[in-house]
C-alpha cells in the first residue's frame, strides 16, 4: 500500500484538495480533523492541555483561539504542545492504517500541514504538495474570520516557505487555476498512483 503525504501551507487549498482524493474512493487521513476530536468535549486532550496551559478550556474543550495565542510564535511552548498531542495521533493514524489494509486499499492519503517541518516525509512514500501563488494565499487567508495580518506572519513563520515544499515534493497540485482544474491534477495523480500500485503487485 503506498502512503502519500499531502501536504501544503495555509491557504493553499490543502483541505479542499484532500476531499478530491476522498471523492475517488481513497481514504485520506485528516490530521486537522483528528486535532479538533482531541480538542472537543470529551477529547482526550482536553485535560492535559488544560494542565499545561490553565485557561484556555471554554465550554469543556479546548478553545483553539486561546491555545493560538498561548503558543503561536514560542516554540518551548509549541513543543510542549506537540508532546500531549502527537503521540495521541499516532494511535489514531494506526487504527487508520488497519481499516484501510482491510479494505484492500491501493494507497491512501495523509493530510498533515505540517509535514515537511516535522519530517513527516521519511514515513510517507509520495509527497504531494498543494500550492499557489503568495498574493492568492494571502487574500483567502485574510479572507477568514478573525483571521489578522499578524496573525498570518506568526503561522507562516511556523510553516515551512513554499518554494522549499515545491522543490521536495514527487507532485505538486496548483490550485491557483481554481478547483476544477485542481480536481484534474487529483484525478490524473489517483490514476498513477494506482498504476504504480499495480506495477508492484
Amino acid at each position: 500500500m503506498i502512503v502519500v503525504g499531502l501536504t501544503g501551507s495555509i491557504g493553499m487549498g490543502k483541505s479542499t484538495t484532500a476531499a478530491m482524493f476522498a471523492e475517488h474512493g481513497i481514504p485520506v487521513y485528516d490530521a486537522d480533523a483528528e486535532v479538533r476530536a482531541l480538542y472537543a468535549p470529551g477529547g482526550a486532550a482536553v485535560a492535559p492541555i488544560e494542565a499545561a496551559f490553565p485557561g484556555v478550556t471554554r465550554e469543556g474543550g479546548i478553545d483553539r483561539q486561546l491555545l493560538g495565542d498561548r503558543v503561536l510564535g514560542k516554540p518551548e511552548a509549541l513543543a510542549k504542545l506537540n508532546g500531549i498531542v502527537w503521540p495521541m495521533m499516532g494511535a489514531a493514524r494506526a487504527a487508520f492504517f488497519e481499516r484501510a489494509q482491510a479494505a484492500q486499499a491501493p494507497f491512501v492519503v495523509l493530510d498533515i500541514p505540517l509535514l515537511l517541518e516535522t519530517g513527516g516525509e521519511r514515513n510517507v512514500d509520495v509527497v504531494a504538495v498543494v500550492s499557489a501563488p503568495a498574493d492568492l494565499q494571502r487574500r483567502r487567508v485574510l479572507e477568514r474570520p478573525g483571521m489578522t495580518a499578524a496573525k498570518l506572519e506568526a503561522i507562516m513563520t511556523a510553516q515551512m516557505p513554499d518554494a522549499d515544499k515545491r522543490a521536495r515534493a514527487d507532485f505538486v497540485i496548483d490550485t491557483s487555476a481554481g478547483m476544477d482544474q485542481a480536481r484534474r491534477q487529483v484525478a490524473d495523480l489517483v490514476k498513477a498512483l494506482r498504476a504504480r500500485a499495480e506495477a508492484a503487485h
